[in-house]
């Protein structure tokens, strides 16, 4: 009788344990990220995304590949392709606002999005996206006040637009130092959920106090 209860106890512990298809594809997905492999990984989050039709997640980090690639062949500085990756993070993000039309993360994607425009030329899209971007970024954090991914990207958007106007950051690197000390208690809804950007935010934490 006692072997049949250990017995019992491992196979349900080994039940609990088991991922579901949807938690073995996204870290597995995130994995791939991490590699930098951003189109294998986002082509297994469309995937998933195909198979979970009410979850915006997977949405998300399709965009975030997408966005995510514009930075990383940033040098070559090809309008054509950046239109490329960008109407295609575009599609998702419209497919997150479907599920969501309230979501703050596609607020905080569709700022990234922007951002990336705005970056490559600012004398063509400055003007037509920065407005934008500050409106986006207040209200994802509007929706979320502690998150501090949000209170990071809006502050690190702010400190952008501060040097170019020539007025103090100082106000936002206090937000920066608020977003570092709130990343280590901040609890995401689930394990899924976008939590990125401490490594970013004390690197730019660095930058203010120089």
């Amino acid at each position: 009788m006692k072997h049949l209860i250990i017995m019992a106890l491992i196979l349900l512990s080994s039940v609990g344990n088991a991922q579901t298809p949807y938690e073995k594809g996204m870290r597995k997905a995130f994995d791939l990220m991490e590699q930098g492999k951003m189109d294998d990984a986002s082509n297994l989050f469309e995937r998933i995304a195909s198979a979970e039709k009410d979850n915006w997640l997977p949405e998300y980090y399709i965009a975030q590949a997408h966005v995510y690639k514009c930075w990383i062949t940033w040098e070559t500085k090809d309008e054509s392709t950046l239109k490329t990756n960008l109407d295609k993070a575009q599609e998702h993000i419209n497919n997150m606002l479907t599920i969501d039309k309230e979501n703050p993360y596609a607020k905080q994607m569709q700022a990234q999005l922007y951002t990336v425009w705005v970056a490559f030329d600012g004398m063509k899209y400055g003007m037509k996206y920065s407005g934008k971007v500050s409106e986006l970024y207040a209200k994802a954090l509007a929706a979320e006040p502690e998150n501090p991914m949000f209170i990071f990207n809006k502050a690190e958007w702010d400190i952008g637009a501060a040097r170019y106007f020539g007025s103090s950051t100082e106000p936002y690197c206090k937000e920066i130092k608020r977003a570092i000390d709130l990343f280590p208690t901040f609890k995401p809804a689930t394990e899924f959920h976008p939590n990125d950007g401490l490594e970013r935010a004390e690197e730019a934490y660095k930058e203010c106090t120089k």
